[in-house]
């Protein structure tokens, strides 16, 4: 009753979206990749440009890093374009450009988790794996009245039995689309329509008033507040940016000298830390560019930041000019500041 009454639903208010057009594993992974932590309505137009850019997993493969990065700027996480593009040289070189052919094959993939694969074997190949994602744990801890954290160790695995348990065995893939497309538009997060809903006279949420306490999500991680000062060179129309090293954030992408501190700070300290001095030792022109602090917000992490433009007339080291700037994969704090400030340069 459950499945038929969601498969019904979605025959009639299913979204249009090109990745359903397809059973291609290639796209439909592509897509799930580009959902993950991300709305349909915003990985929509990333998802058109890569499969224009990158038309099959041999054409990804074969690109440079950097454009894979550029063309993904803006839609975040960017570990998720490193893993995809790692992937996809991985399937092209060693599996001859065919995708495993089933669940457990798919897991093994980098960047795969449960959730894609889930969904790349169910849509593409028929095999009856249930998915899980923020829309399916809403509609399941509803429906159900299941209070039980759904991000702690012993929710994710009882609504993933649940989940699996509930599935249709004949069309596991529409199931699953079903199931995620109801969360998303008709059992959605705040105010929901219960009043239309195919549901509503077995949903124990509804019955108990519990519809806007329900998921229950254990407490958050703390957030950490990082200060950031971004030192905008310019130099007879010359810059310098460098590209981030490491397992921090925004590995791959490029953005101008960073002094990171405890607080923020004002001129007197910029000039005074010891990566200023060694950056500038002739005399240069300051100016902030941001009276007030840019909070950029990551899933665990507050950037607040400031932007100094340094006017100089030498440049230490390797510079580029500004009119190269915007063909680098930067982060999108980086991105907003160069669209509002290059009316400047100009």
């Amino acid at each position: 009753m459950f499945a038929e009454s969601l498969k019904k639903w979605y025959s009639k208010n299913k979204r249009v979206l090109p990745w359903r057009k397809t059973k291609t594993p290639y796209y439909i992974w592509l897509s799930e990749i580009m959902l993950q932590q991300t709305r349909v309505a915003q990985g929509l137009p990333y998802f058109l440009k890569f499969s224009e850019a990158f038309p099959s997993v041999f054409d990804l493969a074969k690109a440079d890093e950097g454009y894979v990065l550029k063309l993904w700027q803006g839609l975040g996480y960017y570990s998720r374009a490193r893993n995809l593009h790692f992937t996809a040289k991985f399937i092209a070189d060693e599996l001859n450009g065919e995708f495993p052919k089933d669940y457990k094959g798919l897991l093994k993939l980098k960047g795969v988790g449960d959730y894609t694969a889930s969904a790349i074997a169910s849509i593409c190949y028929n095999e009856p794996v249930a998915v899980v994602d923020g829309n399916v744990y809403r509609v399941l801890s509803r429906y159900f009245g299941i209070a039980m954290p759904i991000n702690s160790t012993k929710g994710v695995k009882e609504f993933k039995e649940l989940a699996q348990s509930l599935i249709d065995q004949r069309d596991p893939g529409m199931y699953n689309q079903a199931i995620m497309d109801f969360g998303a538009m008709q059992c959605k997060p705040k105010s929901p329509d219960c009043t239309s809903c195919p549901l509503s006279e077995s949903c124990v949420a509804l019955e108990k008033n519990l519809v806007d306490t329900l998921p229950v999500k254990e407490k958050k991680i703390k957030i950490k507040h990082r200060y950031f000062n971004y030192l905008v060179v310019i130099s007879d129309k010359q810059t310098v940016i460098h590209e981030r090293v490491g397992k921090g954030i925004w590995q791959g992408l490029f953005e101008f000298p960073l002094i990171e501190t405890q607080k923020s700070i004002e001129i007197e300290e910029l000039v005074n830390d010891e990566k200023f001095i060694t950056l500038f030792s002739n005399e240069v022109n300051i100016k902030l560019h941001n009276n007030e602090n840019i909070i950029h917000k990551l899933s665990h992490q507050h950037l607040h930041t400031k932007f100094w433009v340094i006017e100089t007339n030498s440049i230490k080291g390797k510079s580029i000019s500004w009119k190269e700037i915007m063909s680098y994969p930067v982060p999108v704090l980086i991105h907003n500041f160069l669209k509002e400030f290059k009316v400047e340069i100009d």
